[in-house]
């Protein structure tokens, strides 16, 4: 049987800086099979790189998050290029835009999230996406790069744009947020197609229930997979075939656990 992935974690966080070949150990045990860490900026990406060399159930990212939108440059578009082209990382990200905390000018984090669109694009890798308080313009950006495969991260936003995600194809990527009592999108989700769905920590943040309050890590992805097959209706062993097939079939066969 194949076994759950965690598809977007923050592994080079500082959290996880005293023990982190500690938490990639529990992998196994957990029945977690992959997971991919996120490099959301340059600085990320080169602390991540040598903790997902040196473990085969790790896989990377590299892109420039809303927060640092104000700091794309051509010369940060040229790195990004070269870091696509690295054979440990698998998609572009994350990227895209916040308008609840505005880190950065709206204007600046639209701009950088199309050009890492076009870079995605010209290097065939697909593209992680943070969406925050931005529906309609994610909407309009998502339908202005339509051959750019993305996952919605830790989909939290409205219904109107989980339709136009899905209806252009992307994934959706479901966290810990859907084990907390505020959470309201069931219905939602028992509509996306279920070759559509992937499960993610977005460790050491939003850690599910029963571990809420705690450090997030990547073992607990467990938790939120219990939670989404139980919406979806379905044995927990299907929902884990379904989002392990489908986060291969987006990231590639590094990501393959059987």
């Amino acid at each position: 049987m194949p076994q759950l992935i965690d598809t977007h974690c923050h592994l080079a966080d500082a959290a996880f800086e005293a023990d982190v070949d500690e938490v990639v150990s529990r992998l196994a045990p957990a029945g977690i099979g992959h997971a991919v860490v996120i490099g959301e900026m340059p600085e990320t990406y080169e602390r991540a790189r040598p903790i997902v060399a040196r473990h085969a159930q790790l896989s990377l990212t590299a892109g420039l998050h809303p927060h640092e939108g104000r700091r794309w440059s051509p010369a940060l578009a040229q790195w990004l290029a070269g870091a696509l082209r690295d054979p440990l990382v698998v998609a572009a990200g994350e990227m895209g835009l916040d308008y609840h905390y505005d880190h950065s000018p709206r204007d600046e984090q639209r701009a950088a999230f199309e050009a890492q669109l076009d870079i995605a694009e010209t290097a065939g890798k697909p593209a992680v996406i943070h969406a925050r308080e931005a529906d309609d313009d994610m909407a309009a950006i998502l339908r202005n790069h339509p051959r750019v495969i993305a996952v919605m991260h830790s989909f939290s936003s409205g219904a109107g744009l989980l339709k136009v995600a899905v209806g252009l194809g992307h994934y959706v990527s479901l966290s810990g947020m859907i084990t907390f009592k505020s959470w309201h999108l069931d219905d939602e989700l028992r509509a996306v197609p279920t070759e559509r769905l992937l499960v993610e920590t977005d460790a050491p943040y939003l850690a599910p229930v029963p571990n809420r309050g705690k450090r997030n890590e990547p073992s607990f992805v467990v938790h939120t997979a219990t939670r989404l097959a139980a919406v979806m209706g379905v044995p927990f062993d299907r929902l884990v075939e379904w989002t392990t097939t489908n986060a291969v079939r987006l990231f590639g066969n590094r990501l393959k656990t059987d």
